[in-house]
């Protein structure tokens, strides 16, 4: 059984599994190693059951309470990315997706080094400059990534 801690710590890590009531395979009831709760390692061990004991996908499917589609969605990452591919995607767009280089070069030349930015003034010149409406916390985060060395 998951302790609360445990429980946690999935839910933080985006791994906790919305759907753990419909894991109805034996090693996830009972014991203390099998965690139906966290969704790597059921979808690790659903992967496993097919490919090393054999059973029907349709069978472990249901057991693993997914669906088939999920199940190929699943494999297909594993065979891509191992284990690691198994951790879900994180939702939302994945960077300062509204600023064109256009916009992030206007940001950069307002930008004082050693001062802090100031997001809403920012955003109100945006706005002014190439009719586009942007939120603080967005030029707030692609200043940051700009000054980050990579």
């Amino acid at each position: 059984m998951p302790t609360p801690r445990k429980t946690e710590a999935l839910r933080a890590e985006g791994t906790l599994n919305p759907h753990a009531d419909a894991v109805v395979d034996p090693l996830f009831h009972g014991g203390d190693f099998f965690d139906a709760e966290d969704l790597v390692q059921v979808r690790y061990e659903m992967l496993r059951r097919v490919r090393v004991d054999a059973q029907s996908v349709t069978r472990t499917a249901t057991d693993f309470g997914v669906s088939r589609p999920t199940f190929y969605e699943a494999q297909a990452a594993f065979e891509q990315g191992g284990v690691a591919a198994l951790v879900p995607k994180k939702r939302g767009p994945h960077g300062p997706h509204k600023l064109a280089d256009e916009v992030l070069a206007f940001v950069q030349t307002e930008v004082t080094p050693g001062r802090p930015v100031r997001a809403p003034e920012l955003a109100r010149k945006i706005e002014a400059r190439f009719g586009l409406i942007v939120h603080p916390r967005t030029i707030e985060r692609a200043v940051s990534v700009k000054k980050k060395p990579g």
